[in-house]
This record gives structure tokens, C-alpha cells and sequence, in this order.
């Protein structure tokens, strides 16, 4: 074995265009219904091969890189499950904040997940992989997928959707960290929550209706997130106050995205946040995923 074969991968964050929790199952976990979105803001994972052990690295101080990172879990998974006897080397360079409700480790799993199959020629198909990550967290079966798709479930279950139409995205995630368990823990169905239309998001997706999806974006978590951190919902006024189609919390939260009409109204967008809010903001569009064979996939605009 070469110690110099290596592959880089690019793991791609998520938003959600709607959220809704259904109920809570008999393991613990809660019933959603998500449409979820693949945006161009990633870590790069690289995947070295070494003797033996798994290591990870990463340039963001204060992120765990020992058995609770999802990289290395997934890695120790994938060798674990096939009996494989060879070590790797991950190092993630981290674009995607953390704890921001952006699957930020999720995607960092699945990257690893795909970059290893290909690596190694493992040859597994895209179900066999996402039902690996499904071991992993609720999130990594979309992002081995990406692109548009409906995720049900407790979120592991992930059918594609026509594309959203492609779109510049404004990013911020104020700084605060929130408790994804907290937030679901703290999530009751009470009268007067609003919920997704899901099946009209659907539709607009099959029409091809940008501004359709925008005006149905809808996240029942926001719910609980917001009354505990208002700044969250000053975010979403001074973006829709910029001119965006539409504004939402992401997953759990605390990072709110707006759909913008073009890339010049996303940098006044994020010029003017950056005037009024302490928040880390981030420019960046919508994409698609091509899914080859074997379980690999590409990320196009």
C-alpha cells in the first residue's frame, strides 16, 4: 500500500426549506418531514492512507478531532463494518461554522464516506453508503445525496426532488451555540404553530418556482429558538428588509439564510447585516448533485 494515496473531497453544508416534527417515535427520536437544500459553502476533507490508524486534523481550533468527530467515526465505521485493515489520515479544512444547524459534521461524514469508497474502490452503491450514515447522525444520508430531496423519518430517509433553481443565499449565524437536543426537547405541537405546506414546496419545485419555494419557506422549530434568541429574528427582519425572496432558520438553528434575487442584492444584503448584527455572514448559491455510480457524487452549479 502507497502512503501517498490520497483523494480530496468537498462536503457541502445543508439548509432547510421547510422543517416540520410530526411526533415523537418510540425510540426517542422525533418524526420530520424536512425539504432540505445542498449550498456551495463546504469544508475540503482530504483522506490520506497511512499505516494503521485513523487520524484527524483540522485548522479550526477547539473542534475535536479524537473518536467523537464524525470524520473519524465514519471512517472507524466504514473499516470496522468491511474488515478493512488500513489506516487514514483526514484533514478538514472548516468553512462551515459549527453547532450552526448546517450539518456541518454530518457532511464532513459523508465526504469521508464517499472519499474512502472511491479511494479505496469499495464499490458500494449510494444505499448501501446512506445506510451506514444513517448510523452515523440523521443528516448524513442527504448529504451523501445532496441536491434537493425530502427527508422523512427521524431524517435518514431521503427522496430527490427537482432542483431548487439556482439562487444566491445570504448566511449568519449570530454567536451563539444552541442545544439541537434542546430545541427538539423543548418543541411542543401546540395550537397556532404554523406548518409547512409541504406539498406545495413540492410543487413549486416542479414548476420550477423560485419565488413560490420562498414564499412557503417554514421551520416549526423557529418556535422554540427564536423566543430564547431574539437576534435570530432580527436577522431574518433586516434580510427580508434587504430584499430577500425569503428568509428562514435553519435545522435547529441558530444561522438564518435569505433567498436573494441576485448576487449584487446579496453583498448590500450582507453589507447592511454586518452594520447591525455581531453575526459570522457568508455569501453563497444553491447546488445540485450529479450522483454517478458507486455511490460517488459531484457538486454542480
Amino acid at each position: 500500500m502507497s502512503k501517498q494515496q490520497a483523494i480530496t473531497v468537498k462536503a457541502h453544508a445543508k439548509i432547510n426549506l421547510t422543517l416540520d416534527v410530526l411526533h415523537r417515535r418510540d425510540d426517542g427520536y422525533h418524526e420530520v418531514e424536512m425539504v432540505m437544500q445542498s449550498v456551495d459553502l463546504a469544508d475540503i476533507i482530504e483522506i490520506r492512507e497511512q499505516e494503521k490508524e485513523i487520524n484527524v486534523e483540522t485548522d479550526l481550533p477547539g473542534l475535536a478531532c479524537d473518536s467523537s468527530n464524525l470524520a473519524y467515526r465514519a471512517a472507524k465505521l466504514l473499516c470496522t463494518r468491511l474488515l478493512i485493515d488500513r489506516g487514514v489520515k483526514i484533514t478538514l479544512t472548516k468553512k462551515i461554522p459549527l453547532a450552526a444547524g448546517l450539518a456541518g459534521g454530518s457532511s464532513d461524514a459523508a465526504a469521508v464516506l464517499q472519499g474512502l469508497n472511491q479511494l479505496w474502490k469499495l464499490d458500494l452503491t449510494m444505499e448501501e453508503l446512506k445506510r451506514l450514515g444513517a448510523e452515523l447522525g440523521s443528516d448524513v444520508p442527504f448529504c451523501l445525496q445532496g441536491g434537493t430531496a425530502l427527508a422523512t423519518g427521524r431524517g435518514e430517509i431521503v427522496t430527490a426532488l427537482p432542483d431548487l433553481p439556482a439562487c444566491w443565499l445570504v448566511l449568519a449565524k449570530p454567536p451563539i451555540e444552541v442545544s439541537t437536543a434542546w430545541v427538539y426537547g423543548n418543541y411542543r405541537n401546540q395550537e397556532g404553530i404554523l406548518h409547512p405546506d409541504t406539498e406545495g414546496v413540492i410543487r413549486c419545485l416542479q414548476d420550477g418556482d423560485l419565488i413560490g419555494v420562498a414564499a412557503k419557506l417554514n421551520n416549526v422549530l423557529e418556535a422554540v429558538t427564536i423566543p430564547a434568541h431574539p437576534e435570530i429574528g432580527r436577522i431574518k427582519q433586516c434580510l427580508r428588509e434587504s430584499g430577500a425572496l425569503g428568509v428562514l432558520m435553519s435545522g435547529s438553528g441558530p444561522t438564518v439564510f435569505g433567498i436573494m434575487p441576485d448576487e449584487r442584492r446579496a453583498k448590500q444584503a450582507a453589507e447592511k447585516l454586518s452594520q447591525q448584527e455581531q453575526a459570522q455572514i457568508m455569501i453563497t448559491k444553491t447546488v445540485s448533485k450529479v450522483v454517478g455510480a458507486h455511490g460517488t457524487a459531484f457538486g454542480a452549479d
